[in-house]
């Protein structure tokens, strides 16, 4: 290659490919920089991720959850109507402490959820409305069966333990087929009913009302509590449950 190749002929050719090559330097650094912040942030946002909660639980899912707690409390209530039944000694205050968990995390919190937010909507669009009726009438004998636990449970007079299998079999036969027809039924029905930022919203609230009930974690606290029974009942184990054979 000829050395004329590397020589500029005059100032004006110099001062352009002075220019040309300052000016591919500074893209160069420019995209670098911005490469390294996109890195940085991209490494930030994963490291958040990470270290996060997670995906924000939409209103659906949160009252799914609320029933997992509720189907634990009814495997407690078949345990104790089984051994009830059978004449096996049952201690009364796993019964109250199951039957307080009903009270105060289902009753008072999960289906006033319901009560305030869903089933009015539900019957204001005219959707689900003998479903809506039904669920709300089970809620009150719901309750009228839980006052009528504890009061036997924390009498100080001998439990009638076959009233007390009754009502604790009546509570469970109820509660199955009800909190499937939500998840089934009116859970899926009631989302149609709104849009994204709708069901977002609402979402909010259901957390602001449990964080002001329990304080953080409240779902997590029922979920503690039931094992506490669980684990008293012996029936902690969900290996347990697992049948010998096929």
């Amino acid at each position: 290659m000829s050395k004329d190749c590397f020589i500029v002929r005059d100032r004006r050719g110099f001062l352009t490919s002075v220019s040309s090559v300052a000016a591919l330097a500074v893209a160069g650094c420019a995209a670098s920089t911005m490469a390294g912040m996109d890195a940085s942030e991209g490494s930030k946002r994963e490291e958040e991720h990470e270290e996060g909660e997670g995906a924000e639980v939409t209103p659906g899912e949160d009252l799914m959850q609320e029933h997992g707690v509720l189907e634990r409390v009814l495997l407690v209530y078949d345990e104790a109507a089984l051994r009830l039944e059978r004449g096996t000694a049952v201690d009364p205050a796993l019964i109250a402490d199951s039957a307080g968990i009903i009270r105060r995390f289902i009753e008072e919190y999960h289906e006033k959820q319901e009560e305030d937010f869903v089933f009015p909507r539900m019957q204001k669009l005219g959707r689900e409305v003998a479903l809506v009726t039904t669920l709300k009438e089970q809620h009150l004998r719901g309750r009228a069966l839980t006052d009528a636990i504890l009061a036997m449970v924390r009498a100080p007079t001998p439990i009638d333990t076959t009233m007390l299998a009754r009502q604790l079999r009546a509570f469970v036969h109820m509660y199955r087929p009800h909190a499937a027809r939500e998840e089934t039924v009116l859970i899926p029905a009631f989302r149609k009913t709104l849009d994204r930022d709708g069901y977002a919203e609402l979402g909010e609230k259901f957390e602001e009302r449990e964080h002001k009930l329990f304080g953080e974690g409240g779902f997590e606290s029922a979920v503690a509590d039931v094992a506490k029974v669980e684990a008293g009942l012996g029936i902690g184990d969900l290996a347990s449950f697992t049948p010998k054979t096929a």
